[in-house]
């Protein structure tokens, strides 16, 4: 799988923007649950990764009310991190050991995120294309928000989840389900995986009406 390569850039005519934004900078409190707030810079020059989505919103503030699990991790990696949307929110929280990733079409505004947000130093950017070969050690947390939605790339990012999903990591997998597909994709994860519905966030029914799953 390692050795084929494949170009993941996915446009609109296949993920379609919930709102199709112009590059800019938003302030994000995430319903006050976040002071001082994330600046996350939003550009979809390279492709759609550039701006947040649902998933990634409802991810951030369900960890945000949590952090405090969070704060023993010694490494946490945000995967198709995108702007690094979730990752950073916790960075701006206090947490400390965060990689956030996605391809190198992103990793300019991965790094324009860190620095917005004084976080150089403490929050790391890198690239890290799904199905590769890794040669890291497993991170304690692994953050995954809004990875379902092209069809032909699910064999690549299973592929990478078993790569990083070691025996005592914890993966907060959140995604949007937009076609029949997807629910495909789960029925692999819990194959492959041990997984538990969030059943404790007080946002859940609004998100479930969204058709977002976490």
């Amino acid at each position: 799988m390692a050795d084929q390569e494949m170009h993941l850039d996915v446009g609109e005519d296949l993920v379609t923007s919930p709102i199709h934004k112009e590059a800019g900078t938003a302030s994000m409190t995430f319903d006050g649950l976040l002071q001082p707030p994330l600046l996350l810079h939003e550009d979809l020059k390279g492709g759609c990764g550039g701006q947040s989505w649902p998933a990634g919103m409802v991810l951030a503030k369900y960890l945000l009310r949590r952090r405090g699990l969070l704060e023993q991790s010694p490494s946490i990696l945000e995967l198709g991190a995108g702007g690094g949307l979730v990752g950073l929110s916790l960075a701006v929280a206090g947490l400390s050991g965060i990689t956030i990733t996605d391809q190198q079409v992103l990793l300019e505004l991965m790094r324009q995120n860190i620095s917005l947000n004084g976080l150089d130093g403490r929050v790391s950017a890198e690239v890290l294309d799904w199905g590769q070969q890794l040669e890291r050690n497993p991170p304690s947390v692994l953050l995954c928000a809004d990875l379902v939605y092209f069809e032909p790339a699910f064999p690549l990012l299973l592929t990478t989840l078993r790569a990083l999903i070691g025996p005592d990591t914890v993966c907060f997998f959140c995604f949007k389900r937009r076609r029949r597909a997807d629910m495909l994709f789960i029925k692999q994860l819990r194959k492959a995986f041990v997984v538990e519905d969030v059943e404790d966030d007080p946002d859940r029914p609004v998100w479930q009406r969204q058709r977002i799953f976490l």
